[in-house]
């Protein structure tokens, strides 16, 4: 008897093994694929779950070579693959998504703030640093923010600077490093926004309700979708804004755009970045399509995902390690959580817990939004604390 062959699987690679990895494996599985991660190591969040691992730097063109072997696919959960490595895989017929042409946009915060100016997108007054001296006349007596052209996340590389000796303190180091450096104004703003995009190769486009995110010390700790109080022309106004960048610099999969809402109702293009997104992260639980499907979905050139949100609102808090581990066990904690909140649903990250870290977020769907802010926050905070915010003791 003549064996039946077997169909194939789509393969897509993806080069970290961080939590966006993770949690677009477990996308992948639903959709009956495979995800291979290039991960450091073996406990990287990813390199737990998936059982396709390539361990290796991605700055190793050998590693990136044997995690793009038979992929469908090749893309990532971090935008720090340089781009002449990117460029020699293409040229072996690797199909990168996003392409490098359009990656570079979010590794390199001058490439993007020229290339957004040259379409007329709303950007922050900014200028290239050559020598420190050139911020005392950029800033002219205002408030400045300095920042490393390459690098940077979570706050990382980035400094808001109401002091001018600390501003050139700053771009002094970077450059003497070699690092590029750019200035830019404080932009005088309401909130902070993020419209999150998909696009596929064949230009088909899909947008998710805009968000407001909330920051402290540089790192995401809430997500609020849709927006509260958000106007109606804003909103399409940044999701139109976010589509046309994605077309614009050839973006294949998601595109996050963080925005900034101004004092006067304005909208400013704050950072971009090609990959799954902390701003998204609510859509696991309140839309009917998950970023993380709708990237897989992208760059294999499928159909997109209806983007609609399956409630009113969707809170996401971030479970952010605090000052101490906790003695209390995680899956104690996780007792005592759906104990209190059964409908928190929790997505942990298989990370160790360490300050300022983020180990896992909390999702939360309702009607309310104060009521859902206090909630999803209260319960992020037990998780990373072990302590209840409201004094609540349930022994």
């Amino acid at each position: 008897m003549n064996a039946v062959p077997t169909p194939k699987t789509p393969l897509v690679t993806m080069i970290g093994g961080g939590q966006l990895a993770r949690m677009t494996h477990q996308a992948a599985i639903a959709l009956g694929q495979t995800l291979r991660v290039l991960a450091v190591t073996p406990d990287d969040p990813a390199a737990q779950v998936t059982p396709d691992v390539v361990i290796g730097s991605h700055t190793d063109l050998d590693a990136l070579r044997r995690a793009a072997e038979g992929a469908d696919a090749f893309t990532f959960d971090h935008e720090h693959v340089p781009t002449d490595l990117l460029e020699k895989l293409i040229a072996e017929g690797v199909n990168v998504a996003p392409p490098p042409q359009a990656l570079v946009h979010a590794q390199d915060k001058l490439v993007m703030r020229r290339k957004l100016a040259d379409i007329g997108a709303p950007i922050p007054r900014y200028a290239e640093v050559s020598a420190a001296a050139e911020i005392d006349a950029f800033a002219g007596g205002r408030p400045v923010v300095v920042k490393t052209a390459r690098g940077g996340y979570d706050g990382r590389g980035v400094l808001i600077a109401n002091d001018l000796g600390e501003a050139r303190d700053f771009a002094s180091r970077n450059l003497a490093a070699g690092i590029p450096v750019l200035v830019e104004e404080q932009v005088a703003m309401r909130r902070e926004l993020a419209a999150l995009v998909a696009r596929s190769p064949f230009g088909q486009g899909a947008a998710w309700p805009v968000v407001e995110t909330v920051q402290r010390d540089g790192i995401c700790v809430e997500v609020v979708a849709p927006a509260p109080g958000l106007d109606d022309e804003i909103a399409s106004a940044a999701e139109q804004l976010a589509l046309r960048l994605a077309a614009e610099l050839g973006v294949v999969g998601v595109l996050a755009v963080e925005l900034f809402e101004t004092a006067d109702g304005a909208l400013v293009v704050n950072e971009l970045a090609m990959r799954p997104h902390n701003s998204g992260h609510w859509t696991m639980d309140g839309a009917r399509t998950s970023q993380f499907e709708q990237h897989l979905r992208a760059v294999l050139d499928y159909p997109l995902g209806d983007t609609s949100p399956i409630a009113p609102v969707t809170v996401m808090a971030n479970v952010i390690g605090g000052p101490d581990k906790p003695a209390m066990e995680m899956d104690e904690r996780l007792h005592h959580l759906f104990g209190r909140i059964p409908d928190a649903k929790v997505h942990l990250y298989g990370k160790e817990q360490r300050p300022g870290r983020k180990i896992g977020h909390i999702n939360i769907v309702g009607d309310d939004v104060a009521t859902l802010r206090e909630r999803a926050g209260r319960a992020a905070h037990w998780l990373s604390h072990a302590e209840w915010t409201d004094g609540w003791d349930g022994h």
